[in-house]
C-alpha cells in the first residue's frame, strides 16, 4: 500500500507543513515560495533572474511570475545592470528588506512546531538524516 511508504509519509507531512507556512505568511502579504526567492536576495541583493532560477532550482516561468507579484507588492524592483544594460538585476526595496526578520521568525517557529515532542538527540538525528539525503534522490 502506498500509504505505508516513507514517500507517502513525507508528502503528507510536507503538505501539512506547507499549509501551515502559507497561513503564517499571509499576514506579511507573502505566498509560499516567495520567501525562498527573497532569502536569496537577503543573502545577495541584485541577483539576475537567471541566477535566481539556478539557485532556486525552479523553472524560469516560476521565477518570472513570482518576481511580477513581488514587484506589484513593492517588495522588489528590477533595474538594468549599470555595466551591462541588457542584464536585469533584482533588488529588494526597503519593504523587502524589512520582511527578513519576520520571515525568519516564522521559519524558526515552524521548525519548533514541527520538532515539538522530539528530544534534542532526535532533532539532531532528523536534521542529519534529511541533510544527508542526496539531492538527486528527488529527481529521476
Amino acid at each position: 500500500m502506498l500509504d505505508e511508504t516513507l514517500t507517502y509519509a513525507l508528502i503528507k507531512a510536507m503538505k501539512t507543513h506547507r499549509n501551515r507556512l502559507a497561513a503564517a505568511l499571509v499576514p506579511l502579504g507573502l505566498h509560499v515560495g516567495q520567501e525562498l526567492l527573497l532569502n536569496q536576495l537577503w543573502h545577495e541583493d541584485g541577483l539576475t533572474q537567471g541566477e535566481l532560477i539556478a539557485r532556486l532550482g525552479v523553472e524560469p516561468p516560476t521565477v518570472t511570475k513570482t518576481l511580477q507579484r513581488l514587484e506589484r507588492a513593492g517588495i522588489v524592483y528590477r533595474a538594468p545592470d549599470p555595466e551591462r544594460p541588457r542584464v536585469g538585476r533584482v533588488h529588494l526595496t526597503d519593504t523587502g528588506k524589512a520582511l527578513r526578520e519576520p520571515v525568519e521568525e516564522i521559519w524558526n517557529r515552524m521548525d519548533e512546531d514541527m520538532l515539538q515532542g522530539f528530544t534534542p538527540e532526535e532533532r539532531a538525528l532528523l536534521n542529519r538524516l534529511i541533510r544527508a539525503m542526496p539531492n538527486n534522490a528527488f529527481h529521476s
